[in-house]
C-alpha cells in the first residue's frame, strides 16, 4: 500500500500543478448545488432479466423529456426503450403516466408501478399500477387513499402482495380480487412493514416474504403500543400541528414482534416459536430451499448474541441452527444465500476477528470457511452453484479500497476480478454470468462497464469523464497515514488548496463522519464538492478514519464499546497534532465539521480539544445519547441502566464549558430521526455556562436539511462562517 501511496503523490503532484495552470472560473455554492455532471454518470434502477443477458433501467427519453424504461442487450450492446410515459395510460384522455420507480413480476410477464412511499416518510395513501407487457395493457390494481405500501410479486407472478392501512392483502392480477390475510392492523399494530426504528437501523423496508410456492406469506406483526411517542411541531398553521409516530430512545420499550405465516387460501396464520424472551429483534426472515421451512434471524436486545432459526411453517416450531456472541456487538448483513442444489447455505461472520464467508450444512455444521484473512468481506454478490464459486466485494487490496473476487466454496482459487485500484461498486447478473462495475477513485468521476464473472470486458458503458472540472480546476485528493500518540496508525487522506505553494501555511478543515464502521478514507468518487470550492479558497480539506470505523477488523471496530464519542474525539485531537507538525499547516487556524455523527463529533472535540481547534460547525449532531434511538445506541452504548457513565462522560453537554473557538450549531426542527432537542439542550447548555455561538434553525427540514432552496442557503452560511472564522 505504501508504494502504491508513493507513486499516487507523484502523481497527485503533477494533477495539482496542472489544475492550477488550468483553472479560470470559481466555484460558487450555487454552482456546485446545481451541476450535476459533477457527480459522473449513472445508471438507474438497473433490474437483470432472469436470463441474464438484459437488464432495464430508467432513463430519460430524449424524445419526451420524461424517464423511460429501457433495454440493454449484453451481447449486442443494443439499448432501446421497452416502456415509455406515453404508453402507461389509463385511458385515452389521461396523462402520460410519470415513472419514478418500476420492478418486474419473477415471470417477466408486468411491471408494476408505484408512487407509494416509505413509512419512514409518515405519509399515507397509494396506488399500484400493472402494465401487461405482451398486450401492452396499463391499468390500476389497487389504489387506496389509507395507508399503502410495499408491494411484491409472488413468486410465481400471479399476485401482487401489499399492505394497505397496517394489514397485509393479496391481489389477484387477472382478476383484481383482493384478499384480506389480516385484520388487527391499527395505529399500534403493524403487520407486513415497519414501526421507525425497524426501518432506520436494520434497513428493512417490506415487511413480509413470500413462499417460494406463492401459497403463503411470512410477514412481521409488530405492535408498538408500549413505544414512547414522539410529537414534532409543523409550524403550517395558527395554532400549529404536531407530527405524532413511535420512536424508542434509549432504554425504552420495543415493539413486541411476532413472526406470522399466513395461508393465501384460507388466511389462516401459524405464528413461529421465537423463544420464551420478548424483549428480542427479528431482522431478518427468509424461506429457505427445503419446503415448509422458514429462516429466522433472532438478535437479543445487548445485539451481542444472533441465532438463526428454521421455523416449520405448518406448525410454527423452531430449531436453533447456529449462533454468533461477540463481547461488544453484532451487525446485520444480507449475506445469508441457501443454495438451490444442495442443503447447504451461505452466512457471514466476524467471528475470527474479519467479517468473512462460511459454508453451512442445514444442520448448523461449518462445511469450510469460505474468506480468510485480516482484510474484510464488503458484500456477497451472486453464487454460481454449477462452478461452485462465490462473487464477492472486500477489502482485502487495503481498507481504502474495494475489489470484485472469486472465490471457490472450499475457499480455494481465490482471484481478484477488478485490476484497478479504487472502488468498484458492483450489479451482478441473476445467473451469475455477467456484473456490471461502477468504478471511481478519488479523483475520477465513476466509469460504467459491463464485464462477464471472468472479469473480461464485455462493454463500456460511460466513461470517466473529468472534463468538466476543466474551467473550474479540480484540486485532487491524496492518501496517507500518521501515527498516533499511542502508536496506532491511522488511515487519512488531504485535498491540498489550488495552486499549493509548499513554503505557505494554510487553514484546514477536517471532514468527519466517525461513526462505528463507517469510513470517510476511501478511494472512490467524493460527492462532497463544498471541499472543492474551500480547497479552491485556499484551504486544506483533511480527513482521517477514527478508531471505531470500519474494514480494519474487530479490535480497531470495538474499541469504542460503551464509550462513544472518547476513541473518534482522541483521534480528531491527533489528526489536529499531526497537521500542526507539518510546515505547510497553520496550526492555529484548524477546524472540524460533520453531519448527523459527524455533527456530535464536531462538537465534542471542539471542546474537547479546545486548544487545538479554532472553529466547528456541527449539522443535526446528536449531543446526548439518551436522546437517540435505541437500537443504533444500544448497539454500541449497552443499555442506560448498564451503562450510566458511559452515557454521560459521551455527552456534548459535558464539556459546554470547555469551549473556546468559535462554534455553529445547525439543525431542522422537523428532524425525526435526530430530533431537534439535541440542538436545544446543547444550546441551554452553552448559555448556562455564559458562551457565545452561532446557531440556524431550518422550519420543519428533516435530517437531511434540504427542498427548494434550503441547501443552498445552508452551504452559503456554511461557507461564510469558514471564511469569517478560520
Amino acid at each position: 500500500m505504501k508504494k502504491n501511496i508513493a507513486v499516487l503523490c507523484i502523481i497527485i503532484c503533477i494533477i495539482t500543478v496542472v489544475s492550477a495552470i488550468a483553472q479560470k472560473k470559481e466555484y460558487t455554492v450555487d454552482i456546485i448545488q446545481r451541476n450535476r455532471d459533477f457527480y459522473g454518470k449513472t445508471l438507474v434502477n438497473v433490474q437483470w432479466y432472469a436470463a441474464g443477458e438484459k437488464y432495464s433501467y430508467l432513463k430519460i427519453d430524449t424524445a419526451t423529456s420524461r424517464p423511460a424504461i429501457f433495454t440493454h442487450d449484453v451481447k449486442t450492446g443494443e439499448d432501446k426503450i421497452l416502456v415509455s410515459g406515453n404508453d402507461l395510460k389509463l385511458n385515452e384522455d389521461a396523462e402520460p403516466f410519470l415513472i419514478q420507480n418500476y420492478s418486474w413480476s419473477p415471470d417477466e410477464k408486468y411491471i408494476l408501478f408505484t408512487g407509494v412511499l416509505s413509512a419512514r416518510t409518515l405519509k399515507t395513501g397509494g396506488a399500484f399500477y400493472i402494465y401487461n407487457i405482451s398486450d401492452k395493457k396499463f391499468f390500476l390494481l389497487a389504489n387506496s387513499e389509507q395507508e399503502q405500501m410495499n408491494a411484491q410479486f409472488s413468486p410465481d407472478g400471479g399476485k401482487l402482495g401489499f399492505v394497505r392501512n397496517n394489514n397485509l392483502f393479496v391481489a389477484d392480477i387477472k382478476t383484481g380480487k383482493e384478499t384480506q390475510l389480516t385484520f388487527d392492523g391499527s395505529e399500534t399494530v403493524i403487520n407486513g412493514h415497519f414501526d421507525w426504528v425497524y426501518e432506520e437501523e436494520f434497513s428493512i423496508i417490506n415487511g413480509y416474504e413470500w413462499a417460494p410456492d406463492s401459497k403463503s406469506i411470512a410477514f412481521w406483526r409488530l405492535d408498538q403500543s408500549a413505544v414512547p411517542e414522539i410529537q414534532i411541531a409543523k409550524w403550517d398553521s395558527l395554532h400549529f400541528d404536531f407530527l405524532k409516530y413511535h420512536y424508542p430512545k434509549a432504554g425504552d420499550n420495543n415493539s413486541t414482534v411476532k413472526i406470522g405465516i399466513v395461508n393465501i387460501a384460507d388466511a389462516k396464520t401459524v405464528w413461529a416459536d421465537l423463544g420464551e424472551d420478548t424483549d428480542i429483534y427479528i431482522p431478518r426472515i427468509k424461506f429457505t430451499n427445503e419446503p415448509g421451512v422458514l429462516s429466522v434471524q433472532r438478535l437479543n436486545r445487548l445485539q451481542n448474541k444472533l441465532d438463526l432459526l428454521f421455523v416449520n411453517t405448518a406448525n410454527g416450531n423452531s430449531n436453533e441452527i447456529l449462533s454468533d456472541s461477540d463481547p461488544c456487538w453484532l451487525e446485520i448483513n444480507n449475506s445469508l444465500t441457501f443454495l438451490k442444489k444442495s442443503k447447504k447455505f451461505i452466512w457471514e461472520s466476524p467471528r475470527d476477528g474479519y467479517n468473512h464467508f462460511y459454508l453451512y450444512d442445514y444442520k448448523g455444521n461449518v462445511v469450510s470457511q469460505i474468506t480468510k484473512g485480516q482484510w474484510e468481506v464488503d458484500k456477497l454478490l451472486g453464487v454460481d452453484e454449477e462452478k461452485e464459486t462465490l462473487y464477492y466485494t472486500s477489502s482485502e487490496r487495503g481498507s481504502i479500497y474495494r475489489d470484485i473476487y472469486s472465490v471457490k466454496f472450499n475457499g480455494q482459487e481465490k482471484k481478484r476480478l477488478s485490476e484497478k485500484a479504487g472502488s468498484h461498486d458492483i450489479t451482478f447478473s441473476n445467473d451469475a454470468k455477467y456484473y456490471i462495475d461502477k468504478y471511481s477513485n478519488a479523483n475520477a468521476l465513476p466509469a460504467i462497464t459491463i464485464y462477464n464473472t471472468e472479469g473480461e470486458k464485455i462493454t463500456e458503458i460511460a466513461k470517466s469523464d473529468m472534463s468538466v472540472f476543466k474551467e473550474y480546476g479540480f484540486s485532487p485528493m491524496e492518501f496517507l497515514q500518521f501515527t498516533s500518540s499511542d502508536g496506532t496508525e491511522i488511515n487519512a487522506a488531504m485535498i491540498k488548496p489550488a495552486g499549493f505553494n509548499p513554503a505557505k501555511k494554510y487553514p484546514v478543515l477536517i471532514y468527519n463522519y466517525s461513526g462505528p464502521g463507517s469510513q470517510c478514507v476511501l478511494d472512490q468518487w467524493n460527492r462532497e464538492m463544498w471541499h472543492q470550492l474551500l480547497a479552491q479558497k485556499g484551504y486544506i480539506i483533511f480527513m482521517l478514519d477514527n478508531r471505531g470505523t470500519g474494514a480494519r477488523g474487530k479490535e480497531f471496530r470495538n474499541l469504542v464499546y460503551r464509550n462513544l464519542g472518547r476513541w473518534e474525539s482522541n483521534d480528531m485531537i491527533e489528526g489536529a497534532k499531526y497537521l500542526g507538525s507539518l510546515d505547510y499547516v497553520d496550526a492555529r487556524r484548524i477546524g472540524i465539521w460533520g453531519w448527523s455523527y459527524g455533527g456530535y463529533m464536531s462538537a465534542l472535540t471542539v471542546m474537547k480539544g479546545a486548544e487545538f481547534f479554532k472553529a466547528a460547525i456541527a449539522v443535526a449532531p446528536v449531543t446526548d445519547w439518551h436522546f437517540y434511538d435505541n437500537i443504533y445506541t444500544e448497539r454500541y452504548m449497552s443499555l442506560p441502566s448498564l451503562n450510566e457513565n458511559g452515557y454521560n462522560t459521551s455527552a456534548v453537554m459535558s464539556y459546554a464549558d470547555k469551549l473556546k473557538g468559535k462554534f455553529l450549531l445547525i439543525h431542522g426542527t422537523g428532524d425525526d430521526n435526530v430530533h431537534f432537542q439535541n440542538t436545544v439542550t446543547l444550546v441551554n447548555a452553552l448559555i448556562a455556562n455564559n458562551k457565545q455561538f452561532e446557531t440556524m434553525y431550518y422550519p420543519e427540514r428533516e435530517h437531511s436539511i434540504r427542498g427548494g432552496n434550503t441547501r443552498l442557503h445552508l452551504y452559503t452560511l456554511m461557507t461564510n462562517f469558514i471564511l469569517k472564522n478560520l
